[in-house]
């Protein structure tokens, strides 16, 4: 059955999910004002409708030795979709890469590597990325402080269409 559109509860609920996932239901439905039963049943209907995909924990790199962050441009030799699609396909099996986007300009790809020190990047980028069918050029751009990073998405003003 169509559920139409998330409401001011469903928002609130989102942006205290992603402020602490952590939460127990009667917490959460405290915080948004409901009692814990509809609180549960709106979560459930979130998660099945692919509003909350899933629930992480999220770890400080520097502090289990991951230290150096980089962005890296992959350009490939060509932009065919057979050629675009094996390079996703590899790039998502690598443990190192946190993020890759299919950008447009002057880069096919945008990643971003997180390793434990220079050695770890230039084996990375030498032994893996490299030789990865169809690359043509790689560059790197290091991070030399997060100024800013959050996981929590803007909620104001979210309107969204279920099913």
């Amino acid at each position: 059955m169509p559920r139409g559109r998330i409401d001011a509860v469903d928002v609130k609920i989102l942006r205290e999910l992603q402020a602490d996932a952590r939460l127990t239901n009667a917490e959460l439905a405290a915080r948004v004002h409901l009692s814990a039963s509809p609180c549960l049943v709106r979560v459930r209907n979130l998660e099945r409708d692919g509003l909350i995909s899933r629930y992480v924990t999220l770890l400080d790199p520097r502090r289990i030795g991951l230290g150096v962050s980089v962005f890296v441009q992959i350009t490939l030799e060509r932009q065919v979709e057979e050629a675009l699609e094996r390079f996703e396909r590899a790039i998502s099996a690598y443990e190192e890469v946190m993020e890759c986007y299919l950008m447009t300009g002057d880069a096919d790809y945008l990643i971003r590597i997180v390793v434990p020190d220079i050695e770890a990047l230039e084996r990375f980028i030498v032994n893996q990325l490299s030789k990865l069918p169809g690359v043509a050029n790689i560059r790197s751009s290091f991070a030399l402080k997060q100024v800013k990073y959050k996981t929590a998405l803007p909620l104001d003003g979210l309107t969204v269409d279920l099913p």
